[in-house]
This record gives structure tokens, C-alpha cells and sequence, in this order.
């Protein structure tokens, strides 16, 4: 049963760290639709990006069976070391452009659903999918059979709440604005605290050799980000 609520609990939190980001996105996307590019298209188009994201990183499933578990809980320094990026560093956020999805004039259903829309916006999503790669490789590699079912179950059940809560939020425009504005300083935070756990849960902190391994990795990674930010401020 612990295991079955930490299963969710992680799914959640993974799913939020890795797309805090993508729901500016789909606010952008909602506030564009007309009768070429459908509520439809967005949603479909969030699943196929999703789906690929997915599929890319299951692989580490099966590799991580050919690892000590405590090794492969090294990889939660990823997490870490992006949310240590995105701390110092939020300008690289904010700079980034969203593609536009190109416009058709289907109207058929199969049309609605498989049009040059869709594939645009399943586009995006993987192009806006780096961290998602970066999290769920490690997370992947260290669950089990049982976690990774309830994983994907919730990571596949919220990316339609995703799509919901953007195409309520257009039409709050106050809401939208503060979303967008504040959700980029609370990203930074869930992926170290990912991070984190990842590292407790895989017992690689009770290694002291992997503990030293883990504190050069994360004290790089400060190190380089801090004189990235450096630069950034001159």
C-alpha cells in the first residue's frame, strides 16, 4: 500500500516538475483556436508529443534491471542539476520562442483528429520535451514493474487534466497571467526536491562512495551554473 501511494505521489510530482512549463504552452495554444485549429487538435496533440516523450525514455526501464539500483540512483543529480539551472539562470526560460502549428481546412473528423494541427502541436511538445527525457529516464530506470504501471496511468490521466486546467485558465485572463508569471519560479524547486528523492528512494546516499560521487556531480553543477549567471549579469 506505501508503495502503491508513492507510486502516485511520484508519478504527480514528476509529471508537474517536467510540465509546469508545457501548460504556458497550451494557454498559447487555446488562445488560438478558430474554426481551423480545434480544441481537438491541442489535445490530441498533447498526447501523441507526450506519448513519444514516454516512449523515448522507457528503454532505461529495462537497462536499469542491469544495474545495482543505488547506481542508478546517481541519475537523480539530472533533475537536480536542472532545477539548479533553471534557479540561477531563469532568463534561459523566459527568452525561449513557441512555434506556431501550421493551419489546414479539414473538417472531418479524421481530419480533425490526425491533421497538420495535431502534428504540430505533438511537434512543440516533444521539441519542449528536453526535461521530461532528463526526468523520467532516471525514474524509469529505478522503479518497479508494479510502480511503472501506476506512473504511466497517472502521468497519461493528467495530461488531459493539463489540457483542461490551460483551456480554463484562458478564459481568466488573471489567472493565465499569474500562472505564467509565478509557475517558472516553482519549477526550479520541484525538480531539485525530485531530484532528491530519487536519490533517497534509490538508497544511493547510503553508499559512501556514490554520496561522494553525488556531491562533486551537484557541487559542478553549482559551480558551472553560477558562472553561467555570472556572465548572464555582466
Amino acid at each position: 500500500m506505501d508503495d502503491f501511494i508513492s507510486a502516485i505521489s511520484t508519478g504527480f510530482f514528476a509529471f508537474a516538475a517536467t510540465n509546469l512549463d508545457d501548460i504556458v504552452v497550451l494557454l498559447l495554444f487555446f488562445s488560438q483556436v478558430n474554426a481551423k485549429f480545434r480544441h481537438q487538435h491541442i489535445v490530441v496533440g498533447q498526447y501523441l508529443g507526450f506519448t513519444a516523450l514516454v516512449l523515448a525514455s522507457l528503454p532505461s526501464f529495462f537497462g536499469g534491471r542491469l544495474f545495482p539500483e543505488a547506481w542508478i540512483g546517481v541519475l537523480g543529480t539530472v533533475p537536480i542539476s536542472i532545477g539548479i539551472n533553471r534557479l540561477l539562470n531563469p532568463e534561459a526560460e523566459e527568452d525561449e520562442t513557441i512555434p506556431q502549428p501550421e493551419k489546414s481546412t479539414g473538417n472531418s473528423l479524421l481530419e480533425n483528429l490526425f491533421s497538420p494541427q495535431a502534428y504540430g502541436v505533438a511537434a512543440v511538445t516533444v521539441a519542449n520535451g528536453g526535461d521530461n527525457l532528463s526526468i523520467y529516464v532516471p525514474l524509469f530506470a529505478s522503479t518497479t514493474w508494479e510502480n511503472l504501471g501506476v506512473i504511466l496511468f497517472i502521468f497519461f490521466s493528467l495530461v488531459a487534466v493539463w489540457c483542461y486546467a490551460a483551456y480554463r485558465l484562458t478564459q481568466v485572463p488573471i489567472l493565465a497571467k499569474l500562472f505564467t508569471h509565478y509557475g517558472n519560479y516553482l519549477v526550479p524547486f520541484v525538480l531539485i526536491g525530485l531530484g532528491i528523492f530519487i536519490l533517497i528512494d534509490s538508497h544511493t546516499l547510503e553508499n559512501r562512495g556514490l554520496t561522494v560521487v553525488t556531491a562533486a556531480i551537484i557541487g559542478f553543477s553549482l559551480i558551472t551554473e553560477g558562472r553561467e549567471a555570472g556572465k548572464v549579469s555582466e
